[in-house]
């Protein structure tokens, strides 16, 4: 390995897009540059709100090799990893948790590529470094959030390991149809899902399946709408803006895609997703009606319908929701990498981590035996 330099940003836009983009194989939306600077530009990161731009680049003389989408972080808020009780530990023994350094996609709790380098040793140089600096830097801690199993080999000894729950649907079967994805299930979830479809297309209301090239400004904006009315009703703030939505459409116009639920021409109803070489992710949702069953069709049963049109063959709809098992959404364990600055709370939580992960794959375990589908199949 030659002597590398790593370089602080504080905007994503000091780096040319196809560079940062070279760095990962994957086409997945949450780290392209394009998503990234976009959520700088157009006022959806705030440094009131928690979030600084602090993006770790790591250099060959004047060649970018490796980086890392990094943010310095006054609270814990948009990071979908709950670390509110460490936080709370610290100020208990009078230290401070804030400012820490967050590796991950903002808002966005989705596992993607997070050490942006092609070969395991260039991975690992981003892990030691980001260690280095966030002693040097003074700060409490490193977070490295929903990262790939296949990042593993980067991490220490000393990055503790946290895992939780995700309900994510798989085309285990090389499915051509809903039907076909139906016909997997047993007879009463089967039953309840055709129930739900029908509930939904009896009231009248139809879809319209729209990426961001074929997006019109009414529909971004309708789009926008849903989300800031769902935030507002569960008294959230939203971050997202809709010159976010417009910057992205133009950007990434195959990512994104939108689904627009209407009743006789008007918007009631729509899903914004992101999608990704074999992914779809479903982000936000919201209605302007309370129908039966419409959020299942406009959140689940249409980005379903979607993938298996377009080949797709993993659907993550976000995060938590039991009630996602039933539909086929299945217990996935999702990761996430920390890295205690204090060796004395590192300690402590190392044990408090591995406790945790205990309880979650067992409860998992048990989820599991919930499955719909008529073979009882536990694969995720």
């Amino acid at each position: 390995m030659p002597a590398l330099q790593a370089r602080i940003l504080e905007s994503l836009d000091a780096i040319p897009a196809g560079r940062w983009d070279a760095l990962h194989s994957s086409d997945h939306p949450f780290v392209r540059h394009a998503f990234l600077s976009a959520l700088e530009r157009t006022g959806c990161l705030r440094a009131d709100w928690g979030w600084a731009p602090h993006h770790l680049t790591l250099w060959d003389e004047e060649t970018l090799v490796a980086a890392a989408p990094m943010y310095l972080k006054s609270n814990s808020h948009g990071e979908f990893v709950f670390d509110f009780a460490w936080a709370h530990a610290y100020a208990q023994h009078g230290l401070e948790y804030y400012p820490k350094w967050l590796c991950g996609a903002p808002y966005s709790p989705v596992t993607g590529p997070r050490l942006l380098a092609q070969t395991p040793e260039l991975r690992q140089a981003l892990a030691n470094a980001m260690t280095k600096l966030c002693s040097a830097q003074e700060l409490s801690s490193v977070h490295v959030n929903f990262h790939p199993k296949d990042e593993d080999s980067g991490f220490g000894e000393d990055w503790l390991l946290r895992e939780d729950i995700q309900y994510h649907w798989n085309n285990r079967d090389g499915w051509k149809t809903f039907d076909d994805y139906l016909a997997a299930m047993d007879a009463k979830h089967r039953k309840n899902i055709r129930q739900e479809r029908a509930k939904v297309e009896r009231a009248g209301v139809t879809f319209r399946v729209v990426h961001g090239d074929e997006a019109s400004d009414a529909d971004l904006a309708a789009i926008h709408g849903f989300y800031l009315q769902t935030f507002a009703e569960y008294g959230n703030s939203p971050a997202l803006t809709l010159e976010f939505l417009r910057e992205i459409a133009r950007t990434m116009p195959r990512q994104l895609v939108l689904f627009i639920a209407e009743v006789d021409g008007e918007a009631i109803a729509g899903a914004l997703c992101l999608r990704g070489g074999d992914t779809l992710y479903g982000r936000y949702w919201g209605s302007h009606a309370q129908l039966p069953g419409l959020h299942f069709e406009t959140c689940y049963y249409q980005g379903i319908d979607y993938c298996l049109r377009h080949g797709l063959t993993r659907f993550e709809p976000g995060a938590q929701g039991e009630h996602k098992i039933a539909r086929g959404f299945l217990p996935t364990l999702v990761r996430s990498r920390h890295w205690i600055a204090d060796p004395r709370f590192r300690g402590a939580l190392d044990d408090w981590c591995a406790a945790e992960r205990r309880d979650v794959r067992r409860h998992a375990a048990r989820l599991h035996r919930h499955s719909p589908f008529r073979d009882g199949d536990i694969r995720s």
